[in-house]
Parts: C-alpha cells; sequence; structure tokens
C-alpha cells in the first residue's frame, strides 16, 4: 500500500493495488485497451482533531443546503447548524428539526438572518442563484465567514464586488467548487504536476447533462430562464472550467464558444401535444419527456415537490403538483432559453489549449476527460481513468471509489462535496484560507471564463480574457 498526499484537498488519499479489465468500461469508447489497476478510494471526511464545532446559520435549505448541513450530523464536533432561513414552510419544518433549531433562529427569508446582530461562525448560502449576492455582502460586511455555492454571482460586477469585500474585511470565503476535491480530479492534478505525461499539451472535457436532468433543471426547472437566474455555462458548467483552469495551472488567456437552443423550443413541439402533459397530450405515451412518465409513473426527482411523510399520498401530491407547477408543463412550450448544447474552445497562458463541451442529448452522465502530453495521455470519466506511457506503451488504469459516511452515500461529486466542507470548517476554525482550494479568487477567475464564453458566443468572436 502507498499513499498520495493530499493536504491541499483530501487528506491521506490511498491507492490500493487491483487488477480489472478497461474494457467493460464506459470508456470503452476512448480507448481499447486493457490495464493493470489501482484504486483510489476516499477515507476520511472529517477533522479528528477539531473537539468543538464551528457554528452556521443555513439560508436555503433546499437541496445543497442539506447536502452541506447533513456534514454537522456525521460530524457535529466540527459543524453545528444553529439557524436556517427557509421560505417554503414544509423544508423550513424539516430543517430546523434535523439540527435541533431553537424557534428563535427560524427565518423566512435571508433578510430576516441579518436583523439580528451576528450570533454565529459562519453563513452557509444555499439560496437560488440570483439570490447569492446580496446575502454574501450583508454576511462579509457583519463578519461572517461563508461557504458559498456555485455560481458565485449572476454577473461578472457582483463576483468582482464580493472578491473585493472579502479582501477588505478578511472573511474567508469558499466556493462550492467542488470538483476540486473529489479523488479523481485531484489524482488528475497530481499526475499532471508530477509530470509523468510530459509536458501538457491539451484537454479534452466533456459534461454530459443526460437528457431528462436537462428537461428537469433547465428546461422545467429553476434554471430554465437565463435572464432570472444565470446562463447555462455559469449554472451548470462553472465546475467544468473552474477544473480546466486549476488542471492547466495557468490563466487562460482567450476563448469562443458555440451553442444554443435547439432542440426545446415550440417549432419542434409534436403534434397533438398539449400545454401540460397532464391535459390529455395526444403524444404523452410516446415523449421521452412526459412529465407523466418522468414524475408520476418512474417518480425521478420528486424531491422538488417536498413530499409529504405519508407514502400513500405520494401518487395524488404528484399528479396535482403537474397540474399547477412548471414541472407539468410540456417541454416544448417554456419560457426557457437555456442552450441545450455548448462547446468552448480555451487558449491558456502557457499555450496549452482545451476544449469544453456540455451536451443535454445523452443517456448518461458523469463528466469525461481526455488529457494529452509529450510522453503519455490520460481518459477518464470520474470512476477510473487510464494512463498510456508512450515510451513502453503500459497503461495503467486508476479506479475511483467513494466510501459511504454513516446514513450518507458518497456525500456528492465523486466525495467533492463533503471533503469541501471538512477543509471548509478547519479554515474556519484556524481562520488559515490557505487550507482552501476553492478560494474567493480562484473561483472568481473561473467565473470570468464563463462570462467571457457566454459573451463569445452570443456575438460570434473570439474574447480575450482579462
Amino acid at each position: 500500500m502507498k499513499k498520495i498526499d493530499r493536504r491541499n484537498v483530501l487528506k491521506n488519499l490511498t491507492i490500493g493495488i487491483g487488477s480489472a479489465s478497461f474494457l467493460s468500461s464506459p470508456l470503452s469508447g476512448f480507448a481499447n485497451t486493457q490495464a493493470e489497476g489501482n484504486t483510489i478510494p476516499t477515507k476520511d471526511f472529517g477533522n479528528s482533531d477539531i473537539d468543538k464545532p464551528i457554528t452556521a446559520i443555513t439560508l436555503g435549505a433546499g437541496s445543497r443546503g442539506n447536502v452541506y448541513g447533513n456534514y454537522g450530523i456525521q460530524f457535529p464536533k466540527e459543524l453545528n447548524i444553529i439557524g436556517v432561513a427557509e421560505p417554503i414552510t414544509l423544508r423550513n419544518e424539516r430543517y430546523t428539526g434535523k439540527h435541533n433549531i431553537p424557534e428563535d433562529n427560524r427565518f423566512t427569508t435571508w433578510e430576516h438572518v441579518f436583523n439580528r446582530p451576528k450570533f454565529a461562525d459562519a453563513i452557509i448560502i444555499s439560496t437560488p442563484d440570483n439570490l447569492h449576492y446580496a446575502p454574501c455582502m450583508r454576511a462579509l460586511e457583519m463578519g461572517y465567514d461563508i461557504l458559498l455555492e456555485k455560481p458565485i454571482a449572476p454577473t461578472e460586477k457582483e463576483c468582482r464586488a464580493i472578491l473585493a469585500l472579502a479582501k477588505k474585511t478578511g472573511r474567508i470565503v469558499a466556493v462550492c467548487h467542488v470538483l476540486r476535491y473529489a479523488p479523481y480530479f485531484i489524482k488528475l492534478k497530481e499526475m499532471i504536476d508530477s509530470g509523468v505525461i510530459g509536458e501538457l499539451i491539451s484537454i479534452q472535457h466533456f459534461e454530459p447533462i443526460e437528457h431528462i436532468h436537462m428537461s428537469h433543471s433547465y428546461v422545467r426547472g429553476n434554471w430554465h430562464n437565463s435572464k432570472e437566474t444565470t446562463p447555462i455555462i455559469l449554472a451548470k458548467s462553472c465546475h467544468d472550467l473552474d477544473i480546466l483552469r486549476w488542471l492547466v495551472g495557468e490563466p487562460c488567456k482567450s476563448i469562443s464558444a458555440f451553442g444554443g437552443l435547439k432542440w426545446f423550443k415550440e417549432s419542434n413541439a409534436p403534434s397533438g401535444s398539449t400545454n401540460r402533459c397532464t391535459d390529455v397530450c395526444a403524444v404523452e405515451a410516446t415523449c421521452p419527456y412526459s412529465a407523466l412518465k418522468i414524475y408520476h409513473r418512474e417518480r425521478q426527482r420528486t424531491y422538488v415537490f417536498d413530499l409529504p411523510e405519508d407514502k400513500s399520498v405520494h401518487g395524488e401530491f404528484i399528479l396535482e403538483q403537474l397540474k399547477t407547477t412548471n414541472y407539468g408543463r410540456c417541454v416544448y412550450k417554456m419560457d426557457n432559453d437555456q442552450p441545450d448544447h455548448y462547446v468552448t474552445s480555451m487558449e491558456f497562458e502557457n499555450d496549452v489549449t482545451a476544449n469544453f463541451s456540455m451536451e443535454a442529448f445523452t443517456s448518461y452522465h458523469g463528466r469525461r476527460t481526455r488529457i494529452m502530453g509529450s510522453l503519455g495521455d490520460i481518459t477518464g470519466d470520474m470512476s477510473h481513468f487510464i494512463h498510456t506511457d508512450f515510451l513502453t506503451n503500459k497503461a495503467t488504469k486508476w479506479d475511483i471509489t467513494v466510501d459511504d459516511v454513516g446514513d450518507y452515500k458518497n456525500s456528492g461529486h465523486g466525495g467533492g462535496d463533503w471533503a469541501l466542507v471538512t477543509d471548509w470548517v478547519k479554515a474556519v476554525k484556524k481562520q488559515d484560507t490557505s487550507l482552501l482550494t476553492s478560494t474567493i479568487e480562484a473561483s472568481v477567475e473561473s467565473h470570468i471564463i464563463g462570462f467571457a464564453a457566454e459573451k463569445s458566443r452570443k456575438i460570434k468572436q473570439i474574447i480575450s480574457i482579462d
């Protein structure tokens, strides 16, 4: 057994030696080869040297607020959630019960939290995208440290303003660019920096959103309108731009982007379709995006409905939601504007190039990566990757496993979610920003790449990045 140093992101990432065939992998289209195998498991969420928790208030008790809050349930000696702001009553009640939050510390909106003097160490901001900027600025002004869900803010001006105030106040702001904390990308970064593939020449990176995820989140869901939230390149893929910047290790100097909304629009609506899937739609039974199929018959992604505890009424409850919310509307008749395919080409200061593609129309999800160096290459898909040495033609496979922790399955994003919280808790406890990888400075830089990509896509020109 040998160990990998993970101080910058994960601690004591271990490698076990084994063997496996690569041909059965989802990446078999990337390369036809067999390889000797290594395994990278995640062993250690949590900080054993912390005996008194930091206290935090969660703004937004939806999916992401619960992911980060659950860390405090598993590691109560490190993180104690003592307050919540959430306008949806059921979510507020459930979050309050889960964390035993005092009644006086329950709030309807984020503004109410800041009507009181500072009463916790930190703020977790997991509100909708367009509600990141104002609470983050107010929290900094009041002296809170912050865990900020991505994207930082909807505009470059607001992102730069948060960065400036964070520097002025000296507070810690960790942006939830959780892929930097995933074992898969940590190992890729280590291999690039070690020189094992020679000099880095180019990277191709692919994010398959998966067709149902696209229809759920970016056609019907909260992010369907870029003007009301943020462009999809930031809402979905700022992770990927950030990880490319991190892997390359140099600033991006220019970018070109193409893409648009090709399929999910009214001109493609099948004959006989109705405004809602529940309106006796003539083509509902043959539509892969049928809301009745996805939410009612297959019960996918029903967490958005805040289902009641009584499972016997779930079917009726879901049907009512489909009759009254955007999740029941026809995907071809929404007021959505987010691109369903998006490609970018980037050039970095060290003359490394990178291509990134975000695609809605796939049957699968999970990021894919190809890294090309002067002495070798790497192909991977978040669950494993293969490194091939050009001199010896030896191929080495690395399997990525993420351990379950308590009642929680892997923590999300390939182990990155809780690995980020682990380091954020320590950074707040020690008041040391250097313990973080996803600092506000680094994250703003990759957001600027995203804003430049969107500008390039719209005006169809190469954009230089300052």
